[in-house]
């Protein structure tokens, strides 16, 4: 495994909110244990809406008031290619599973996940565009990708 990269997806419905914000919150975790070489962390979206758009200026200011660094993107949407290239690929919620098999195929990798299914609480993480309460997306997302970094501790022994 010391060559190989982790390569991670994370998707939600847009990728302005809740797949980016999971992206630099899994990088930062990823770089301050000093291990950002052994992974590739991306994010899409499931629907054509928001493609070409930066991250939504809640999750920004998440990501600032919390000292995660970011950088600018574009949303872009998954695609067949990205079910062969990634190892994991994470939605935020049901909603967004059902949208990403129904973009890949069906899951003969069993590589698509829910974020907070690796946590003790599964269960949705509710879109902040709606709801426009980016702290509970933030702790939610958080709570995944602890959960995640300790499947990865267990599973893969990084």
């Amino acid at each position: 495994m010391s060559d190989l990269k982790i390569k991670v997806l994370f998707v939600c419905l847009g990728n302005i909110c809740r797949s980016p914000m999971a992206e630099f919150i899994l990088k930062n975790m990823i770089d301050k244990m000093g291990l950002s070489n052994k992974f590739i962390i991306r994010s899409a979206a499931t629907s054509y809406e928001e493609i070409g758009n930066d991250i939504h200026y809640g999750t920004r200011a998440k990501l600032i008031e919390k000292n995660i660094p970011f950088s600018k993107r574009e949303a872009t949407r998954i695609t067949t290619e990205d079910y062969k290239n990634y190892d994991f690929i994470i939605g935020m919620e049901d909603s967004n599973i059902r949208d990403i098999k129904r973009i890949v195929g069906d899951d003969v990798d069993n590589k698509i996940s829910k974020l907070l299914d690796y946590s003790d609480n599964p269960r949705d993480i509710a879109d902040p565009w709606y709801t426009r309460n980016f702290e509970i997306t933030y702790n939610d997302i958080v709570e995944g990708c602890e959960g995640f970094i300790k499947y990865l501790k267990k599973t893969l022994k990084i």
